[in-house]
C-alpha cells in the first residue's frame, strides 16, 4: 500500500514538473518573440503638436502615422523625415506622442530610440544626448498680430517695451533677452498655447522659426510673420534641426547615412508640402 502511495506521489511530482517545464519553454519563447518585434521596430518621439514639424491629426491623411496607444495620427516634416529613417534602417516606424520636457528623459530611459521634433542640436543638449547631422536649417522669426503695432518691425529692437514669449526651454525663448526693455512673459509649454495668448491679446508677440511662422498664418488669418533685417544673433546650432539620439546607441553614422541621400531639394518639397497639408486648427 505504501509502495502504491509512493509511486503515485513520484509520478504527480514528475507529472508538475514536466508542465512547469513546459510553461517555462513557453514564457521563454514568447519573452524571445517579443524581443525580437522590438527589434524590429524604430520608436520615435515627438510632441505631435509644432506645426509644420509635427501635429496631430484624426487620420492617416498625407501619409499620417499612427500615434502608440491613441486613436489619432501624427503628421508634419519630422513624420516625413522619421519614415525615411526607419525605412533605411528596415524597421517599423511607431510613433510615441510625448510632451517637450519628456522627449529627453524618454530616450535616456530607453522608452523611444529617437527624437524627431524639431529639435535643434545645441552644446547643452549634446551633454545629454547625441545628434545626428542637420536635416533642416532655418530662422527665427516673430509672429505678431496683424494690422498691429508690432507688424512692421525690421529690428528685434523694435519691441522694446513688448510682451513676447517662447517655447519653454528652447532657444526661441532664450533670444527674447537679447531685446532691450521687452517684457519677458513666461515661457509656454506648446505653441497651441502660444497661438491662444497671442490672439486673446495676453501676448504682443511669440518667437519660432520661419515654417512654424508660415504655418501660423496660414492657419489663423489674424496672425502675420516678422522677418528681420536686424534680427536675433544666434549659432546655426540653435536654428537647426537634427534627430535626437541616446548616448553611445550607434545609430548616428546609419542615420547620417540615410540623411545624406535625402537631397535639400527634397527636403525642402518634404517641407512645403507639410506646411500645405497641415490642420487648419493647429
Amino acid at each position: 500500500m505504501r509502495k502504491r502511495r509512493t509511486l503515485v506521489l513520484v509520478m504527480s511530482l514528475l507529472a508538475m514538473l514536466l508542465l512547469a517545464a513546459c510553461g517555462s519553454k513557453d514564457s521563454s519563447d514568447k519573452d524571445s518573440s517579443e524581443t525580437e518585434k522590438e527589434k524590429d521596430v524604430f520608436r520615435v518621439g515627438m510632441e505631435a503638436g509644432y506645426p509644420p514639424f509635427n501635429w496631430t491629426q484624426l487620420d492617416d491623411s498625407n501619409g499620417g502615422v499612427k500615434l502608440e496607444g491613441n486613436a489619432e495620427y501624427a503628421g508634419g516634416y519630422d513624420v516625413e523625415i522619421a519614415k525615411r529613417i526607419a525605412e533605411g534602417l528596415g524597421k517599423e516606424l511607431v510613433i510615441v506622442k510625448t510632451e517637450w520636457d519628456g522627449l529627453v528623459p524618454s530616450l535616456e530611459s530607453g522608452k523611444i530610440d529617437a527624437i524627431t521634433a524639431g529639435m535643434s542640436p545645441t552644446e547643452e543638449r549634446k551633454k545629454s544626448i547625441d545628434f545626428s547631422e542637420n536635416y533642416y536649417t532655418s530662422n527665427f522669426v516673430m509672429i505678431v498680430k496683424k494690422g498691429g503695432p508690432y507688424e512692421g518691425a525690421t529690428s528685434i529692437q523694435d519691441f522694446s517695451g513688448a510682451k513676447i514669449t517662447g517655447q519653454l526651454n528652447t532657444s526661441h525663448y532664450g533670444v527674447i533677452d537679447q531685446i532691450n526693455g521687452v517684457k519677458k512673459q513666461p515661457a509656454s509649454d506648446n505653441f497651441s498655447a502660444m497661438r491662444v495668448a497671442l490672439e486673446s491679446g495676453v501676448i504682443d508677440g511669440y518667437v519660432s522659426e520661419r515654417p512654424e511662422g508660415i504655418s501660423a498664418t496660414s492657419a489663423n488669418d489674424h496672425f502675420a510673420m516678422v522677418e528681420f533685417t536686424d534680427g536675433f544673433v544666434a549659432d546655426e546650432e540653435e536654428t537647426a534641426v537634427a534627430v535626437g539620439l541616446k548616448k553611445g546607441s550607434g545609430l548616428a553614422d546609419q542615420i547620417n547615412e540615410i540623411l545624406s541621400g535625402i537631397s535639400e531639394e527634397e527636403r525642402q518639397e518634404i517641407m512645403d508640402a507639410a506646411i500645405k497639408n497641415q490642420p487648419a486648427a493647429q
